[in-house]
């Protein structure tokens, strides 16, 4: 076995790091650094191509002056997904990269829905059209900036490149190039079909790899830049949302992963390729299978949202007050005397594919208090989560508990409630970097301590330090109130799509 520890980078979108652990799991030491984002017009988020490998570089070599580099067996990553930038001939950076909260590209989505019908987009991609994907800005800046778009000779997202940041190579995971929505996900391959709609070719895209499998080595170049030693392999890892899944070692029968972060991401694995619109289909992180995810938009972001802009409460100034809140909320029933949440702040991608949706809470009265909104707000996420576990399992693999990542995984009530109205297990893991351990997985297995990535998943993942089984008598009752939570959407959308309209006539 070459070395003791390998490298987990998570290249997030608000920050890069450095993570080694050791062939059980355990983070031995760690570096980080800030990567800033910019938001030039409404709708555009973009970050400098310089930001993501100047960020990896400090991020390894804080990592590097607390460890041996000479230790380390192996380097992967994971990265924020749908988000990418162009290259010129020489290999710099065109204009920034647009990330995935980007949302210019709503005219393209139509266009290509138009040449290759819905229906064909979500069966090779594995993805309903939406306007996250790269695949819209790809034909977004062909239409927009057809010069710059002209001399464009690689396109790659952020595993991309940050692979040839440390290597000198275009490569990159198939599960990191799969959520840019170019690839057909059952060949494991480019879609030629695809890259005609985003006007590319085969030769401006990286070289794809499995995860696991070894892309390159470290150069002397970025040997310099970071700590690492020349010839560490670079082993492909996956996107962010996969990797968690690994982390969490999602490969168990009847597991879900939730990773109740910002947003709120969940994802099963299954060997056969499914889709439906309950779910997006991606490319697991590891040697062959799928992963299908749900996502909530707003998770622990909605929790500090309502907490400071509703209840007018800094966490910084008062930071009891998510104590008190849970105390609150405690005290309420289930359904908040009434009250239901549906938490679509930023839109709705599964299971409805809205971009238009907005937050609701209805059934609000003057003997309401603040207790039962934030109840509400906890339920609501459940409810969301439960309804949408439901269908995946419907459509692909039994799903019998969760595993709980993610800040807030840490609250007993939200995992307890998330328990009661899913009717199955929640088993909070205390592993704390689900995403950087997961590229450290994929990392082992190229490094050769595991045969395969679920078996480094198996020895690597952390144990369960809690599970909230579903209790009878409130599971049914919270069954009853998800039957209400799930007519309610249906009923609204037409309605919210004339208020959005409305708003967006504003003079």
């Amino acid at each position: 076995m070459r070395g003791d520890l390998v490298i987990g980078i998570d290249s997030s979108t608000t920050a890069t790091k450095a993570i080694a652990f050791d062939a059980r799991g355990r983070i031995i030491a760690e570096g980080r650094a800030p990567v800033p984002l910019s938001n030039p017009k409404p709708g555009w988020f973009e970050q400098e191509v310089d930001d993501w490998t100047g960020a990896l570089a400090r991020a390894l070599k804080q990592l590097t002056k607390k460890i041996d580099s000479s230790r380390v067996a192996a380097i992967a990553i994971s990265n924020q997904r749908e988000s990418f930038a162009q290259f010129d001939a020489k290999g710099k950076a065109l204009r920034p990269g647009t990330l995935w909260l980007d949302e210019r590209a709503h005219a393209q989505v139509k266009d290509i829905v138009a040449e290759l019908g819905a229906d064909e987009v979500h069966r090779i991609s594995g993805k309903p059209a939406d306007v996250t994907p790269c695949l819209y800005r790809c034909r977004w800046l062909s239409d927009n900036m057809p010069k710059l778009w002209a001399k464009t000779a690689m396109t790659a997202e952020v595993h991309g490149v940050l692979t040839h940041f440390l290597t000198g190579h275009w490569a990159t995971s198939t599960a990191s190039a799969d959520p840019m929505g170019l690839l057909d996900v059952e060949a494991y391959d480019w879609s030629d079909a695809i890259l005609k709609s985003a006007r590319l070719t085969r030769a401006q895209l990286p070289r794809l790899h499995r995860p696991g499998e070894i892309m390159g080595e470290v150069s002397a170049a970025a040997a310099k830049l970071t700590g690492l030693k020349a010839g560490t392999p670079v082993i492909a890892g996956g996107g962010d949302g996969q990797c968690a899944g690994t982390g969490a070692n999602n490969f168990l029968e009847g597991r879900a992963y939730v990773n109740l972060g910002t947003a709120a991401v969940s994802g099963s694995f299954g060997k056969s390729y499914a889709t439906d619109r309950a779910f997006r289909t991606m490319m697991a992180v590891g040697d062959e299978g799928f992963s299908f995810e749900t996502a909530i938009r707003t998770g622990t972001f909605l929790v500090n949202w309502v907490v400071e802009r509703l209840f007018n409460v800094s966490p910084a100034k008062n930071p009891s007050i998510f104590r008190e809140l849970e105390q609150e909320a405690s005290a309420s029933p289930i359904g908040a005397h009434g009250l239901v949440l549906v938490p679509y702040w930023s839109g709705c991608m599964t299971p409805y594919w809205d971009s238009g949706a907005r937050g609701v809470i209805a059934g609000l009265s003057g003997n309401h208090s603040r207790g039962d909104v934030y109840r509400a707000l906890l339920e609501g996420v459940a409810l969301e989560q439960a309804m949408m576990t439901n269908q995946v399992a419907a459509v692909t693999t039994p799903i019998t508990h969760f595993a709980a990542v993610g800040g807030g995984s840490r609250s007993d009530l939200w995992c307890q409630i998330l328990a009661d109205a899913s009717a199955r297990d929640v088993k909070r893991l205390e592993t704390a970097e689900a995403s950087a351990l997961g590229a450290a997985m994929a990392a082992a297995k190229g490094a050769g301590w595991y045969k395969t990535v679920p078996q480094a998943s198996a020895a690597m993942s952390g144990k369960p330090s809690r599970t909230f089984r579903p209790r009878t008598k409130q599971s049914k009752r919270y069954q009853e109130l998800l039957a209400i939570y799930t007519e309610l959407w249906p009923k609204l959308a037409e309605w919210n799509q004339k208020l959005v309209s409305f708003a967006a006539s504003e003079k």
